[in-house]
C-alpha cells in the first residue's frame, strides 16, 4: 500500500472528515504529477487483468504429456493411481500428488489453474496458458518426442495469433505486456549429458552448458520481441540429489551426484548474468530468479526444520530411495511402494516434489526475498 494510503486509512479511523479533506488533497496532487499511477491506486477494479504463460518440464506440465501421441512419454504414467491424489482426487497428468508451483502461483494471483495447453477446450487465453511437458529440454534433442522449448514458443506463438484476432492488435499488445512468463526448464538436458557422459571433461561441460543458455536466452529475445517483459524463472535445481539419479548409481547411497549438480550451478550462474543484461537492454524488462537449487537441496538434507519427516527417499516407487516406478503395474502387480502420508515427505516420486514441498517453494518463489528470490518476486512482477 502507498504512504498516501496509509495516510488516509489512519485518518478516516479516527476523524472520518479529516481523512476525506486528506484524500481530496493527495488525490488531486497525484493527478497532477502522475495521472497514470493516480488511476491504478485510487480504481483498483481497473486495474489490468495479468495472464500467466508457463514454459517449461515435468516440475510445471499440468498433463500435456498425456494428449501426445507417444505413451512411452515421461508424465504419460501420470495419468494413474496415485497421481493427483491429494488435491484433484484423481490423475491429471500432473507427476506430483497434487498440485504443481504454476498451479500455485495461478490461485495466488487470483487466476483459474491452468489446463494443458494441448486439453482440447475452450482455452481462456486472456488468463494465459501452460505448455510446459515432462521430459523437455532447452535443446531440440533432449527426450524426442516431448514439448521442447523450441516447440512451447512455436504454441505460444499460436496464442499471441489468437488474441490478435479476437481482441484486436492493441488489446493484445496490453496482455502480453502486462503478462507474466514463468519458466522451468534446463535439467533434462543436464540429466541426460551427464548419463552420457560420465567422464565428461570441465570443457566439454561448459561447452554444453553455453549451448543450453544460448538456446534459452534466443527464446526468451523471441518473447520479448513478441511483448513479454515480465520474466520469472524458477532455476535448475540439485539434480544430483534426486532419488531416481541413485536409481542409476546406487553407490551415491545418502549422498548427491557430483557432475549434474556442478552442470546445474553453472547453468544458474550464466542465467542470472544473462538475464542481469537484458534487463539493461530492454526497456520496461523485469524479472525474478527463484533459487530452487538452495531452497530444494536444504529440504532435502534438513528435511525436519520444514516439517518433513523424509528428504531423500520419495513416496511413491520402488528401488533405492524409491526413485523409480511410481504408478507402474504389470499383469495386475503393484510394482511400487507407497507412503501413507505424502506430506511428511519432499519427494512423491524419484524426480517429483510433492504438493506440501510445492506450497512452501511457490509461497518463495511468490512473495519470497532476496538472495532466495531476486531481484523481484512473482508478486512484485504481476504487480507492475
Amino acid at each position: 500500500m502507498s504512504n498516501t494510503g496509509g495516510l488516509c486509512s489512519a485518518s478516516e479511523s479516527t476523524m472520518a472528515g479529516l481523512s476525506f479533506l486528506c484524500c481530496g488533497v493527495l488525490l488531486f496532487a497525484s493527478i497532477l504529477l502522475n495521472p497514470i499511477s493516480c488511476h491504478a491506486r485510487f480504481r483498483p477494479r481497473d486495474a489490468p487483468h495479468k495472464a500467466l504463460f508457463v514454459f517449461g518440464d515435468s516440475l510445471f506440465d499440468p498433463g500435456n504429456n498425456q494428449y501426445l501421441n507417444d505413451s512411452s512419454q515421461e508424465g504419460a504414467g501420470a495419468t494413474v493411481f496415485p497421481y493427483g491424489e491429494t488435491f484433484f482426487k484423481r490423475p491429471t497428468g500432473r507427476l506430483c500428488d497434487g498440485r504443481t508451483v504454476p498451479d500455485l502461483i495461478a490461485q495466488f494471483a487470483n487466476l483459474p489453474i491452468l489446463p494443458p495447453y494441448l486439453q482440447p477446450r475452450d482455452h481462456q487465453f486472456t488468463d494465459g496458458a501452460n505448455f510446459a511437458s515432462a521430459g523437455a529440454g532447452v535443446l531440440d534433442n533432449t527426450h524426442p518426442g516431448s514439448i521442447n522449448l523450441r516447440l512451447q514458443l512455436s504454441y505460444f506463438k499460436d496464442v499471441v495469433k489468437s488474441l490478435r484476432e479476437k481482441l484486436g492488435e492493441e488489446e493484445a499488445k496490453r496482455v502480453l505486456m502486462n503478462a507474466v512468463y514463468l519458466f522451468s526448464i534446463g535439467g533434462n538436458d543436464y540429466f541426460g549429458f551427464s548419463q552420457r557422459n560420465r567422464d565428461a571433461s570441465e570443457e566439454s561441460e561448459g561447452q554444453y552448458v553455453q549451448s543450453v543458455i544460448g538456446n534459452l536466452t534466443s527464446v526468451l529475445k523471441e518473447i520479448c520481441d513478441l511483448g513479454g517483459r515480465k520474466i520469472a524463472f524458477q532455476n535448475v535445481g540439485p539434480l544430483g540429489c534426486v532419488p531416481m539419479t541413485k536409481v542409476f548409481d546406487p553407490s551415491i547411497g545418502s549422498g548427491c551426484a557430483k557432475e549434474p549438480s556442478s552442470l546445474a550451478r553453472q547453468h544458474n550462474r550464466y542465467l542470472a548474468i544473462f538475464l542481469k543484461q537484458l534487463e539493461t537492454q530492454l526497456p520496461g524488462f523485469k524479472y525474478a530468479i527463484f533459487d530452487y537449487y538452495i531452497a530444494l537441496g536444504d529440504r532435502v538434507a534438513n528435511p525436519s526444520k520444514y516439517g518433513f519427516k523424509e528428504g531423500k527417499a520419495a513416496c511413491c516407487g520402488s528401488g533405492p530411495y524409491r526413485g523409480m516406478n511410481c504408478g507402474r503395474i504389470e499383469k495386475g502387480t503393484q510394482m511400487f511402494e507407497l507412503c501413507s502420508n505424502p506430506a511428511e515427505y519432499v519427494w512423491f516420486d524419484g524426480g517429483h516434489t510433492t504438493e506440501r514441498a510445492n506450497t512452501q517453494l511457490a509461497q518463495l518463489l511468490w512473495d519470497g526475498a532476496p538472495p532466495v528470490t531476486a531481484p523481484l518476486n512473482m508478486k512484485q512482477l504481476f504487480s507492475f
